[in-house]
């Protein structure tokens, strides 16, 4: 082989070098190929994601199949605690996260957000009966709890702040911190009012909520690592959840697990 030969062939299998890692950077092109599109969620925040009789249900699943059904895959859903799901999504062992995750700006540094699935507004469940709470101002110096790692903990650690100081205490599930609220170790739960109203509609001889909401407004979506492999799979899925709005499948499912429907924003909504 001559020199230029052998320089051309370096060159080409240079370049097929580089076109089988540009492609192997697309993680649409990777669901596509393989059929199945990997998930990481916790199966313990209904209505959004649950476990009824060992199987799994919830407004997201619900989303998220309908997703995947308009890319043409197959799901594949994890089920993880809370604190250990967005360490698994950098940590590869999934593409993305169907948990509903709320939209802060500092998470958007280190994520890449779909569009807004659902309202992710604070608010307080308290039991049901307790004329103590009647808006929430009255949990000042009351003892509250709320889900370790959520954006709604940092907003009612900000609110008791203002409201003159709140014993806060976290947990590791919702689920958790409903036990101790109906056995009256906590005086009230914050978290997001979706959540909160679908607690209190299965068990309204035991919780109510609090109205109004309170905090900045929020909205929950779903995340990938923020990089350039993941941009087509949120432009797919973003333009999925668009189609969904515009059909009425969107506000189908918000009825079926919200109880009525929402508006959400077309385009990431500013965050602080």
């Amino acid at each position: 082989m001559n020199m230029y030969s052998f320089k051309g062939a370096v060159l080409g299998l240079g370049l097929a070098v580089f076109a089988a890692g540009s492609a192997a950077a697309d993680m649409l092109a990777d669901i596509k190929a393989s059929g199945e599109m990997t998930f990481g969620t916790e199966m313990h925040y209904a209505p959004f994601d649950l476990l009824v009789n060992g199987q799994y249900e919830g407004l997201c699943k619900d989303l998220m199949d309908e997703v995947t059904k308009d890319l043409g895959v197959t799901p594949k859903y994890n089920d993880l605690p809370w604190t250990s799901v967005l360490p698994g999504l950098e940590a590869g062992k999934f593409q993305m996260v169907n948990a509903p995750v709320t939209i802060t700006a500092e998470r958007m540094e280190r994520y890449s957000f779909t569009l807004p699935i659902a309202d992710a507004s604070v608010g307080l469940i308290k039991r049901t009966g307790d004329d103590r709470i009647t808006k929430p101002e009255d949990i000042a110096g009351l003892v509250v709890g709320s889900q370790k790692g959520s954006a709604q903990l940092e907003q009612l650690k900000v609110f008791g702040e203002g409201v003159g100081g709140i014993d806060v205490r976290e947990y590791s599930s919702v689920d958790e911190a409903y036990a101790d609220l109906a056995a009256g170790r906590l005086d009230a739960v914050a978290g997001s009012f979706p959540l909160l109203g679908y607690a209190a509609s299965k068990r309204p001889e035991i919780f109510e909520t609090v109205t109004p909401v309170f905090g900045e407004k929020k909205y929950f979506a779903w995340v990938a690592v923020k990089s350039e492999e993941t941009e087509s799979m949120i432009a797919a899925v973003n333009e999925i959840l668009l189609k969904m709005q515009d059909d009425g499948r969107m506000a189908k499912l918000h009825e079926k697990w919200l109880g009525t429907a929402v508006e959400l924003p077309r385009e990431m909504p500013a965050v602080k």
